[in-house]
């Protein structure tokens, strides 16, 4: 159900000798696309996250000499700053920025009964820190002449309402907007910038999410997509390696969806 195989030597190369960051990396899709991230040719990966333990132990199995942990809480500036730099200290470079950590409220988060605490702390990790990490990650590519490539996290929910989860739709509609906006001005400098919008995946943490457990997951993900099938964190993790890549040379500022169709208009 997870979908995720071990870290392996592929022939696919197409990030062949690039060093990435992905944030929110311990578990779920950022581990996932870390993993890929390497079997499809990348020369090393970091893994940020406030995940100690599980870090390390992802880190650990993908093998020192392509991996480091550092942790990293992307509500700090500080911080994100300190790992972009951390990572050209190490690798000498920095190619990939993976935006991609995030949360979500428990709560309904209605508008009649907005929580702003609540709001402001699910927009201090998906808007605040994405900004944080394509800024820092920018400034590291630019100064080291690096025609770099951000893909940032965004959701199917970041063009469209919903009846609840106000705080969280209005933090994915906001990462469009970051990557619009940086996709332009960093365009002179041969950096891009994208995001990746996925659907409802197949993940440990829609288990909780859906109330259910691993066995009938599948059949609860599966009403969320028009197409035929389930939808995987692999699906995410190439989706971000197609726009990591130069394979994608000329595609910036777009929002790929990875939904099977969810967001297409009702005829």
């Amino acid at each position: 159900m997870t979908n995720l195989p071990p870290t392996t030597t592929t022939t696919n190369n197409k990030l062949n000798g690039k060093v990435a960051i992905v944030t929110g990396a311990a578990s779920g899709i950022g581990e996932a696309t870390a993993r890929h991230i390497i079997n499809v040719g990348a020369r090393a990966v970091v893994i940020a996250d406030v995940q100690d333990e599980k870090g390390r132990n992802v880190a650990a199995s993908i093998g020192p000499d392509r991996c480091t942990y550092i942790h990293c809480d992307v509500t700090d500036e500080n911080q994100v700053k300190s790992l972009v730099e951390s990572t050209v200290s190490i690798y000498g470079r920095l190619d990939i920025m993976f935006s991609n950590a995030g949360i979500s409220n428990k709560g309904l988060q209605t508008v009649l009964d907005l929580d702003l605490s609540e709001f402001d702390k699910v927009v201090a990790v998906n808007t605040r820190g994405a900004a944080a990490c394509v800024k820092h990650a920018a400034r590291a590519m630019k100064d080291g002449g690096v025609r770099g490539s951000i893909i940032c996290t965004a959701s199917a929910l970041a063009s469209r309402g919903l009846e609840a989860a106000t705080d969280y739709v209005m933090s994915k509609h906001a990462v469009i907007g970051l990557v619009r906006s940086a996709s332009l001005q960093l365009a002179g400098n041969g950096i891009r910038v994208n995001s990746v919008s996925p659907g409802v995946v197949a993940t440990p943490g829609s288990c909780a999410t859906f109330g259910v457990d691993e066995d009938h997951l599948d059949e609860v993900v599966e009403k969320f997509s028009r197409m035929k099938g389930v939808m995987r964190m692999k699906h995410v993790a190439d989706a971000v390696a197609f726009l990591a890549s130069d394979e994608s040379e000329f595609v910036t500022g777009i929002d790929l969806a990875v939904d099977g169709g969810f967001v297409i208009p009702q005829p």
